[in-house]
This record gives structure tokens, sequence and C-alpha cells, in this order.
């Protein structure tokens, strides 16, 4: 009988497995759409130039913009406890200045240095 300890390993190797599978499936929805498009998928200097990202940039896209978190911008969201101190005359500090971003439901495209990579990723 498996312990207690190895079920939430397995329930979140499934989560992944899902996960995974749901982004190759969209990958591969957005690859044969590019690909029925009927224009030609690379440039003049051939298939070296234009790489792998180029063609799947139509799938990623939006990936990009699916929101995060899912609890984000309800009144049950986790991310939004946090906890704070202020020493002296400094400026506070808190946790909410990193979870800000999650909570607010952001997608992968609006958070800050993240967005950016995925930015130049799509194009």
């Amino acid at each position: 009988m498996p312990s207690i300890r190895t079920r939430p390993t397995a329930r979140a190797l499934m989560r992944s497995a899902v996960a995974l599978s749901a982004a190759g499936a969209a990958l591969a929805a957005g690859a044969g759409a590019a690909a029925a498009n009927g224009k030609p998928s690379h440039d003049a200097a051939g298939p070296v130039a234009a790489g792998p990202v180029g063609e799947l940039s139509p799938a990623i896209a939006p990936i990009t913009h699916l929101q995060l978190n899912p609890l984000g911008r309800t009144p049950v969201d986790p991310t939004t406890n946090g906890v704070g101190i202020q020493l002296a005359d400094f400026k506070p500090i808190a946790t909410t200045d990193l979870t800000k971003p999650l909570s607010d439901g952001d997608s992968i495209s609006q958070l800050p240095y993240v967005g950016e990579a995925t930015r130049a990723l799509v194009g």
C-alpha cells in the first residue's frame, strides 16, 4: 500500500502531465493552423535563419496571455496575504510586493522581466 507521502507526488506528476499535454495540443493546433495558411514559413535565407520559434509564434502567443493564477482577483486568493516589516526609517518591505502581479491575475506576458522575454520570443 503506498504511503501518504507518495500520493501528493503522484498527483503533482499527473497535473504536470495534463498541463504539458494541453500545452502540446495548443502548440500542435497553432502549427497546424500556420501550415494550413498556405504562406511560406521561411524567409529568403531559408529555414536555418527562420528557426523553430518563428514557426511556433502563433501557437505560443495565446499561451502567454493566459491568467497564471486562477484565483487572482477573487476574495479567496491566498497570494493576497502578506507579511511586511519596517526597520528604523527605511522603506517598509512586504511580501505582497512580489505576489502582486500574481494576485492581480496577470499573465506571463505582463510579468516583469519574464514578460519582456516572452515578447522577444513571440516577436
